[in-house]
């Protein structure tokens, strides 16, 4: 059976950590900026850590070989 190959979008959209927790990027900051709150915007700088449930998925199909 060939190996599994890492989805090249998911390679672009998450990275795991050192201690194996999948980080990605928030959502909802690319338009329309003018009409959310600024505190939707604060809060949405930077990246984020996936629930563990998501994480799980994304480890397992879409970043088989650690990304």
């Amino acid at each position: 059976m060939p190996k599994m190959k890492t989805k090249s979008a998911a390679k672009k959209r998450f990275s795991l950590t050192a201690s194996g927790k999948v980080k990605g990027n928030v959502a909802y900051k690319r338009h329309c900026l003018s009409n959310k709150p600024q505190d939707m915007k604060r809060q949405a700088r930077g990246t984020f850590i996936l629930f563990k449930g998501d994480a799980d998925k994304v480890k397992k199909f879409y970043l088989p070989n650690g990304g």
